[in-house]
């Protein structure tokens, strides 16, 4: 069962958690001090001795180690507290028939969860020692199988279906993803496809504007025509709007033909 750490004098939080300020100074004490576990693991040296293994760790620049007479103490700080002193840590004491690992789990951490790392951190540091030292593996495997079966149980059915959701939505949201960037292409495609046939419609357009207009000549005709036609009378407007002719247009032809005695303007 997790031991309870001894609580420090200052509060014990995780490295860059802020202390809370009483009104007359200082900091609190800390409320849920992180707790200690261990397990062993028999074990024996292959050449050498425990002190032996430090040149090897050494070159493990965040490992600090600290030989003892006949053991051999790796120590791995991962945080700190306020006081600067360790908070979240393991010591691996390597002694020439087993190892013992002990290690803390703050409230914030599960104890199944932390177990795990702290095997998986134990894992690395004998794979750096095979050479010199041999754990039982029968026993190391259980005590692997046996924590993950726990942290594989301790997964509800409820996290079980939201994953298996996460799952599902993020799939559906690659596809859509996938399907916009189709979508947006496209589009682009399709906008340039249609400002081409703006282009096209407005060259078009004024083509037929060109061929169903009058010219000059036989607006002149036209006009006179009509003059001739309503007894010396002309409706601008009407006249614009039988020919499809600008109103502008027809005065400035009238003016042209009255210049050029053509027409008489009777007062």
């Amino acid at each position: 069962m997790p031991l309870p750490l001894p609580t420090p004098k200052s509060a014990a939080k995780p490295a860059g958690t802020p202390g809370t300020q009483p009104a007359g100074g200082g900091t609190t004490e800390a409320p849920h001090p992180p707790q200690v576990d261990a397990f062993k693991i028999k074990g024996k040296m292959l050449k050498g001795k425990p002190k032996d293994l430090a040149a090897i760790l050494r070159s493990i620049s965040f490992l600090e180690i600290a030989p003892e007479k006949d053991v051999l103490n790796v120590i791995y700080v991962e945080s700190r507290d306020i006081d600067k002193n360790p908070y979240l840590f393991s010591i691996v004491k390597i002694k020439e028939d087993e190892v013992e690992v002990l290690y803390t789990i703050p409230p914030e951490i599960g104890p199944k969860k932390r177990r795990v790392d702290v095997i998986r951190y134990l894992l690395n540091i004998l794979s750096l020692t095979e050479s010199y030292y041999q754990v039982d593996n029968k026993t190391l495997y259980q005590l692997v199988e046996d924590s993950i079966k726990e942290l594989a149980g301790s997964v509800t059915m409820d996290y079980t279906k939201l994953y298996t959701a996460y799952d599902s939505l993020k799939k559906e949201v690659d596809d859509y993803r996938k399907k916009v960037e189709r979508l947006t292409e496209q589009s682009q495609a399709l906008t340039s496809q249609n400002y081409e046939l703006k282009t096209q419609n407005d060259e078009f357009r004024l083509r037929v504007q060109q061929l169903e207009g009058l010219s000059d000549d036989a607006l002149k005709a036209k006009l006179q025509e009509w003059v001739s036609e309503h007894s010396g009378s002309l409706s601008i407007t009407e006249f614009a709007k039988v020919f499809k002719v600008s109103e502008a247009r027809v005065e400035e032809m009238l003016n042209k033909l009255v210049n050029e005695g053509y027409l008489e303007v009777v007062q």
